[in-house]
């Protein structure tokens, strides 16, 4: 009876918990997708208009991250101190300012200007979203979780396309051109939700009075058990947790994984425009890859949590999108290459599923919100590699071919890292199992 009734509370806790953060988490992080990833639609007019090149164009994008680079283990470390609600709410409302700045782009000095302050402003904000989670979902259910966040990734590419396709229609209106209205139109939704989250996030679950007690105390019980026992296998300091071989072995595969990420993120329009569409068309079937994307990132959550198990998940998904993304090159300008792209994202965005629970089953506490802010700032370095390496080889050759074989190759390497190192480093491979307590 006992256990009927630790499972009715469980059942209840976990919906309401789910219902009320994670259409808010998803939703930011969707808007913070779209602002770092919007320029990829904005170029296909503003780099004729201001005269930069692949190569140019690749460097401003990819200076992004490192802005987040430098500012990412401050910032979750002060999360971790101060609380999530007030800097969740501080990062978005300063990074949609910014993003709304680059309209004022003039050349290349103000483009890697604005591109840096951007990454310096919404630094911390997706580590601050994952570290968020673990104080309100036992290990479980993470998986899924996560697959719910990561969602706005796809969601936010397939709008971003679309929207900024239709408003870069709006070119001339006020005397405005069509790619600064993509920004500044772009931008207001940040500050907005940044206002929501001020007023509505809710910190721990001590604090949550949307919970009934009974339902606080079995959560922050759940909790305390799994802490316990990731701490009775050693504790570390957030210091000691940057050096972890465990960690290091994470930040390498997520810098893989990333480095082919965001070379289709950044690309992927004026690789389907060189099919030869019109800029609307461009965006609107820019958007299918990240469609079918989001069914891949889905299904491996899905997966991952039922059985149990991350290291497999995330190096079949890894290896998928190398697949997907040498196909794609092998098609060159055609329609092939965009169902290589399909699956391409299917598999890199199927792994965020299967990775990002794992740094929680080992750290917790401040070790946790130290090392998922490394592994993260480490991994999005790779976010300015792909697209200045695709970049200068597009320039080089005329063609993007080379630079998706190259892609391919860095999402290759994330699934053989994860065969050799996850395992060598003792990066765990299975969801723990509830407290017997419990």
């Amino acid at each position: 009876m006992a256990a009927e009734a630790t499972t009715a509370i469980e059942s209840r806790t976990i919906a309401k918990v789910s219902w009320r953060l994670l259409p808010l988490v998803a939703l930011g992080y969707c808007i913070a997708y779209i602002d770092r990833s919007n320029i990829s639609v904005a170029s296909l007019t503003m780099n004729p208009d201001l005269g930069f090149s692949a190569y140019l164009y690749g460097w401003g994008a990819g200076t992004f991250f490192f802005g987040y680079f430098l500012f990412e283990i401050p910032s979750n470390l002060i999360l971790e101190k101060v609380g999530a609600r007030i800097w969740i709410a501080r990062i978005m409302i300063t990074w949609g300012l910014i993003s709304g700045l680059m309209a004022i782009v003039t050349g290349p000095t103000s483009f890697l200007i604005i591109r840096f302050l951007l990454g310096a402003a919404e630094a911390g904000f997706f580590p601050g979203m994952i570290l968020y989670l673990t104080y309100w979902f036992p290990a479980q259910y993470r998986g899924r979780v996560i697959s719910t966040l990561f969602i706005a990734q796809p969601v936010a590419n397939a709008v971003a396309s679309i929207a900024s396709a239709e408003i870069l229609k709006m070119d001339g209106m006020l005397g405005i051109k069509g790619w600064q209205w993509i920004f500044i139109i772009e931008a207001v939704p940040a500050v907005l939700l940044g206002l929501v989250v001020l007023r509505y996030m809710t910190d721990r679950p001590a604090h949550a009075d949307w919970l009934t007690e009974d339902e606080r105390n079995w959560l922050q019980r759940r909790l305390d058990n799994e802490s316990r026992q990731i701490a009775s296998a050693g504790h570390l300091t957030w210091t000691r947790a940057l050096a972890d071989p465990r960690v290091v072995a994470l930040s390498l595969i997520y810098f893989m994984s990333v480095t082919a990420n965001y070379g289709i993120v950044f690309f992927m329009p004026q690789i389907i425009k060189g099919i030869g569409l019109s800029n609307t068309m461009t965006g609107w079937v820019s958007a299918v890859p990240y469609i079918v994307g989001t069914i891949g990132l889905i299904a491996w959550g899905w997966s991952s949590d039922r059985n149990k198990e991350r290291r497999w998940h995330l190096i079949v998904a890894s290896t998928l999108g190398a697949l997907g993304l040498a196909f794609a090159g092998w098609s060159g300008a055609s329609y092939w290459a965009l169902l290589g792209m399909a699956a391409a994202t299917v598999g890199i965005y199927g792994s965020r599923a299967a990775f990002w629970p794992m740094p929680s089953m080992f750290l917790t506490g401040t070790a946790a919100a130290g090392a998922i802010a490394m592994i993260n700032a480490i991994g999005n370095l790779g976010g300015s590699v792909g697209p200045l390496v695709v970049g200068w080889v597009k320039d080089s050759t005329q063609s993007f071919s080379a630079g998706l074989y190259f892609l391919a190759a860095c999402s290759l390497m994330a699934a053989i890292i994860t065969f050799f190192a996850a395992r060598a480093a003792g990066a765990p491979a299975a969801v723990p199992s509830p407290s017997a307590a419990e």
